[in-house]
């Protein structure tokens, strides 16, 4: 079964909120035919820990504003280096660009479908991202 309705409005504006704050090669993933525990992923990458941590900040302020969603779990604020946050539908990573490349989760889960997100999102644009599954190519990018 696909991801739920609710799991799509959710990523898309936790993406958006994700690149307000610049945050860089923002995908989504639909887990839910692999994993039981949650329909999708949000991965984004940050170039450094503040970033990382003003990202989160600001994924989690939106959903809390537009969905009165908090994340059930939280982890990893502190060293800002990869930052988990767990709201059961879905499941955000937000990652400094050395542990994006290299655990290189877009590559672990290459066989997930990709979940088309908003144009204004760069990187969210499954042809150009992460057809491939290359970890280099997906995690290089830029932000506008």
């Amino acid at each position: 079964m696909p991801a739920s309705e609710r799991a799509i409005e959710l990523l898309t504006a936790a993406a958006e909120a994700a690149h307000d704050k610049k945050a860089e090669n923002v995908l989504a993933f639909d887990v839910s035919e692999q994993l039981a525990i949650t329909d999708a992923f949000l991965v984004a990458s940050a170039s450094n820990d503040r970033q990382v941590r003003a990202i989160v900040d600001a994924v989690e302020e939106k959903l809390r504003a537009d969905f009165d969603a908090k994340p059930v779990r939280r982890e990893g604020a502190r060293e800002g280096r990869w930052v988990l946050l767990d709201y059961l539908e879905i499941v955000i990573h937000v990652q400094h660009d050395e542990e994006r490349s290299f655990y290189s989760l877009e590559r672990l889960w290459r066989d997930c479908p990709v979940i088309k997100l908003p144009s204004a999102v760069p990187g969210s644009d499954p042809a150009s991202d992460s057809a491939s599954g290359s970890a280099s190519g997906s995690a290089s990018g830029s932000a506008e």
